[in-house]
């Protein structure tokens, strides 16, 4: 499912290329928040046997310039625990991270996510 959200300026648009068993499919982001994991009620759903039921959380924060915006993603779930396997952005293993375009997130070996900014259609 695509979801489409312009950003405020209208010019850029968030996007996640999620990849896991289920093949790949891009969500484009626009919302405060968003879920992600194994369980069916998180917003961007992972078919994958290594991915927490509750994995990760995007988080849309302020960008440096007025009007716009960024994401950062948090391992694990609302209560503060953290997932099974953690995340690796770009390879390294992070609990929090401002996301850049381009960043890999991966959730484990058969389940990773690109972020990218890209211009609006």
């Amino acid at each position: 499912m695509v979801e489409s959200v312009p950003s405020p300026s209208g010019t850029h648009q968030h996007i996640l290329i999620v990849e896991d068993r289920d093949g790949r499919r891009t969500q484009v982001l626009g919302s405060a928040k968003y879920f992600i994991g194994r369980d069916l009620a998180n917003d961007i759903c992972l078919n994958s046997q290594y991915a927490s039921r509750y994995h990760a959380m995007l988080l849309r924060i302020p960008a440096e310039r007025e009007g716009e915006y960024c994401y950062r993603i948090l391992d694990g779930d609302l209560e503060g625990r953290p997932s099974t396997n953690g995340l690796l952005i770009n390879g390294q293993k992070l609990t929090t991270h401002q996301l850049k375009s381009g960043d890999v997130i991966t959730f484990g070996p058969d389940a990773k996510a690109t972020y990218k900014i890209v211009k609006a259609p």
